[in-house]
């Protein structure tokens, strides 16, 4: 989920996904991608899980997956909090050293 979030083009196409559905065309034109550079990218987020799509007709729409989002909202929390505790026993520690040690 990461790796698929690790390029700028992917992000800025989440980005827009978070906003509703959107074709390749809708995706690729705002950021002048030809549109089988914008199939690649959104194939990745697709693998990542980040996005479904669907085929109607001739058009593929794509969806963002927002428990994909939760799933990494979550993960941040997690780590968010295990860095907290983390800052908290480095304080707790430098008010523990003596003075001339700080």
């Amino acid at each position: 989920m990461f790796n698929a979030l690790a390029d700028p083009s992917r992000r800025s196409m989440v980005e827009r996904l978070s906003r509703g559905p959107a074709s390749v065309k809708q995706l690729a034109d705002p950021m002048q991608m030809a549109l089988p550079s914008a199939v690649k990218h959104l194939k990745v987020l697709e693998d990542g899980g980040l996005v479904v799509s669907r085929k109607a007709g001739r058009i593929r729409t794509y969806t963002i997956k927002p428990q994909a989002l939760a799933s990494i909202g979550k993960w941040v929390k997690q780590r968010e909090a295990a860095i907290s505790q983390a800052f908290d026993r480095l304080a707790q520690a430098m008010i523990e050293l003596p003075e001339d040690n700080r």
